[in-house]
């Protein structure tokens, strides 16, 4: 079970992953010209999509690995790489195409309820996000469901700063400017580098035993 520290850890990481501040200038696109009660409403539906789809996937991510055939230490290495090309993209303040692809932006101005698609998934409930999720979610102790349950805290606090960061989209996107943004994109980009990092080498030690001596 997750002590305080541990699931603030998490809840850091995964608002580093996704990344509600860089996503300001996309939320902005795909609601320009709306009122603020209509940005406000794909605000909240984003946020409780984020919510909704993580915490789905912090009970039943294992489930699916187990389905399929995989391990966690494999799932893992794959994981972390994905996690590394996204920090990549990140720090070089470009939006990765696992979260969202030209046409997914450029259907998202024709979309009512872009708080769902694309904003909601994949663009922050998306790989990187639901990956970091299913490694947390992996507990070998006797309270795997209040372990998972637990998770849902970190989870609805990176919900929580998606809807504040979207309803304040306006004005920090004046404050910040782009070069502001990329900024702490970039910073994010790094934090998750690091991470995807540790969750390759914990994975390949698992697979390889070997390498740890």
């Amino acid at each position: 079970m997750p002590d305080l520290g541990e699931l603030l850890k998490i809840a850091i990481s995964l608002f580093a992953i996704v990344d509600p501040i860089g996503s300001v200038p996309l939320f902005l696109s795909a609601t320009h010209g709306w009122s603020r009660e209509r940005r406000a409403d794909a605000a909240r539906v984003a946020a409780v999509t984020v919510f909704v789809v993580l915490g789905v996937v912090v009970f039943l991510g294992e489930s699916i690995l187990s389905f399929f055939g995989i391990s966690l230490a494999s799932f893992s290495v794959g994981g972390g790489i994905l996690l590394l090309l996204l920090a990549i993209s990140m720090m070089q303040a470009q939006s990765a195409p696992m979260r969202q692809t030209e046409e997914e932006a450029e259907e998202a101005v024709e979309r009512e309820s872009v708080g769902v698609v694309p904003l909601g998934i994949p663009l922050l409930a998306g790989p990187g996000a639901i990956t970091q999720v299913i490694i947390a979610s992996h507990d070998s102790g006797d309270s795997l469901f209040l372990h998972q349950t637990l998770l849902l805290l970190p989870i609805a606090l990176v919900a929580l700063a998606v809807w504040l960061t979207f309803r304040a989209a306006m004005p920090l996107a004046h404050r910040l400017g782009a070069t502001g943004i990329h900024i702490v994109t970039r910073i994010m980009g790094l934090m998750i580098a690091a991470i995807s990092v540790e969750m390759i080498a914990r994975g390949l030690l698992k697979l390889f035993p070997g390498l740890a001596g």
